[in-house]
């Protein structure tokens, strides 16, 4: 997990991250998906920067374009996307040559001219670490005389930027870095939370027994669909994109485009989160792991209307998270307050995972 700079900032190449929309009140699986319009005459063009494994082109990674294809057909739109080159998505959005962008984060530059989505992804970016290391963190000036893995060519933001304290080594790719972090050559590697989850779910048995995660981020980042304020109907259509992801989460939709076998978020908006699975094989024994798809800091500015998560660093007491209650398993339109009242006919072996988009795990590594 690493970031480029391109249109985005500081963008996460070789990597990612409910919905503000899919974890507020009055969103989740009780939204249905909405109606289609009448379809369109023209598709709309948009623009994004390669971002792996977020905006891939067909065949590649490619998870965020997955989601906001899937929701803008469900809400009855077409689309097409375009990739152009780092530094040009700003600047041809703003000249108007493209209707708007699948993948962004929110800048003060382009809210001029275009108008956003609530969240549908969050990326966040976690320490990764051999067995028995402490890896939550407020910050990286904790990790003090420590070497920790970038991959290298990659803008990692001011989180990384100011950090004073360890001592930076640049991989060529978020692989080779896991290979030099199990080889004892750095302390940490720097990657994006949900390639963190796609390496344990590829790797269920030497994952667990070698490595750790962080469960706090260092640096935290909400992503949204973006069309241009001056397109006809722009509020319409991002209103129906909002209620189309909603109504992918409680139905495994999310989760097939994100290509996770579970997912934590608030279906009922009632402030607990539920597991929701990929589908309705549920494995023969609860889930050993999930993805939370949104912070509580994104949630919780979301629900206020902001829609982003702020940029500072979690406290110290937030890198020991409190703990929460048993979650509840929500499959089939019915919740399930524990894993025996979930029907036998339900439980069965899942499908093997693969990262969106192809049948090739994001990281190969040599265990």
């Amino acid at each position: 997990m690493s970031y480029r700079v391109s249109g985005n900032g500081w963008m996460f190449g070789a990597l990612l991250v409910g919905v503000a929309l899919m974890v507020v009140p009055g969103c989740g699986s009780a939204v249905s998906a909405p109606a289609a319009p009448a379809a369109q005459s023209t598709k709309l063009r948009l623009a994004s920067t390669r971002w792996l494994p977020f905006t891939g082109a067909k065949g590649e990674p490619r998870v965020a374009l997955s989601l906001t294809e899937r929701a803008l057909e469900r809400a009855g739109y077409d689309s097409v996307t375009s990739f152009v080159p780092d530094g040009q998505l700003t600047p041809k959005l703003e000249q108007g040559e493209f209707d708007g962008s699948p993948a962004l984060w929110r800048g003060t530059d382009r809210e001029q001219f275009l108008l956003y989505s609530k969240p549908y992804l969050e990326n966040r970016l976690v320490l990764l670490a051999r067995k028995g290391s402490r890896v939550s963190v407020a910050s990286l000036a904790e990790l003090k005389g420590k070497r920790v893995a970038l991959v290298d060519g990659y803008a990692y933001g001011e989180a990384v930027d100011s950090a004073v304290g360890p001592e930076f080594v640049r991989g060529a790719s978020e692989s080779a870095n896991v290979q030099a972090l199990l080889a004892g050559k750095v302390d940490y590697v720097l990657l994006d939370d949900l390639v963190a989850e796609y390496l344990f779910e590829q790797n269920p048995k030497d994952a667990p027994l070698r490595l750790e995660v962080g469960k706090v981020s260092i640096a935290t980042r909400t992503l949204h669909f973006a069309v241009r304020k001056d397109l006809p109907d722009a509020q319409r259509l991002i209103d129906r994109f909002n209620d189309a992801i909603a109504s992918m989460v409680g139905d495994g939709t999310y989760n097939q485009a994100l290509q996770v076998d579970w997912i934590r978020a608030d279906v009922d908006g009632d402030g607990r989160l539920e597991m929701i699975p990929r589908g309705d094989r549920l494995g023969t024994a609860p889930p050993q792991r999930s993805y939370e798809l949104f912070s509580p800091a994104t949630v919780a500015a979301a629900t206020a209307g902001a829609g982003v998560a702020p940029h500072t660093a979690p406290t110290e007491a937030a890198a020991t998270p409190a703990k929460e209650p048993p979650l509840r398993i929500f499959v089939g339109g019915k919740y399930y307050d524990t894993w025996q009242e979930v029907p036998e006919k339900l439980r069965g072996e899942p499908e093997p995972n693969y990262v969106a988009g192809g049948k090739t795990p994001l990281l190969t590594v040599d265990w």
